[in-house]
Order: C-alpha cells, then sequence, then structure tokens
C-alpha cells in the first residue's frame, strides 16, 4: 500500500487518555483521507486508541511493532 504521511505525532509516555486527545487534535489538522502517523507505548495506548479511532469512522491502515513502541498509522475518515 503506498500512501503519504501527512503528519507524524510521538506520544511516547503520554497516558490514556490525553494520547487519544492529541491524536485527536492532530487528525483536526489534516484533510479527510490523508494520513497521520502516531507513536503510542504498549499496554493501554495500543489497545484503545486505534479502538477509538476506529469508533469514530478513521481508518487504521497499519500497526508496526517498534521496541516497546508501536506506529501507529491512520487514515482520516
Amino acid at each position: 500500500m503506498d500512501f503519504t504521511i501527512s503528519q507524524s505525532i510521538d506520544l511516547s509516555g503520554v497516558t490514556c487518555p490525553l494520547n487519544f486527545v492529541k491524536t485527536k487534535a492532530a487528525l483536526a489538522q489534516i484533510q479527510s483521507g490523508e494520513y497521520l502517523e502516531v507513536l503510542l507505548d504498549e499496554g493501554e495506548p495500543i489497545l484503545n486508541v486505534p479502538r477509538s479511532l476506529k469508533d469514530e469512522g478513521h481508518v487504521i491502515v497499519r500497526v508496526t511493532p517498534q521496541d516497546t513502541r508501536f506506529k501507529l498509522i491512520v487514515r482520516k475518515a
């Protein structure tokens, strides 16, 4: 799958629900159909943020493990 990241944010060390709030703020800065890259910690962040984004209609394109973090690619609805 070929896509261009419009914005990238590093939310390492940011706890729930603040990481979801910051992800939503970043999504608000890009256009529908564009891609956001988010770095999240393991545990609650990588479980909760993607689920909440899907609930709002966004598409989780890819989740890639990176040591103790995850790189999440989201396409804005």
